[in-house]
């Protein structure tokens, strides 16, 4: 569906109502320009995390990781850097 909207002084474009509810946008919500050989892509953020989450998916398949290798991996470095800032030499002996 293609449709003509004018940009206004300050640059903004109105989105038709119908298109807010049906991409479940609102007031505040953050969106995501991409060039294209067409155009502009317009992209809801929730959208681009889903997206995001999937290359992130493929990229650990690739390499043999699973998601839940890399999260205990994340947790460990998370808790070596714990120790190293607040733990005391005596809480490292024990």
């Amino acid at each position: 569906m293609k449709r003509v909207y004018a940009i206004q002084e300050n640059g903004q474009v109105t989105l038709p109502a119908e298109w807010r509810e049906k991409y479940g946008l609102k007031k505040g919500d953050m969106v995501s320009f991409t060039e294209t050989a067409e155009g502009l892509l317009i992209t809801p953020k929730k959208l681009l995390a889903l997206n995001l989450f999937a290359e992130l998916e493929e990229a650990l398949h690739e390499k043999g990781i699973t998601l839940e290798q890399l999260l205990d991996a994340g947790q460990d470095i998370r808790q070596e850097i714990y120790d190293e800032k607040y733990k005391t030499p005596s809480d490292r002996s024990s």
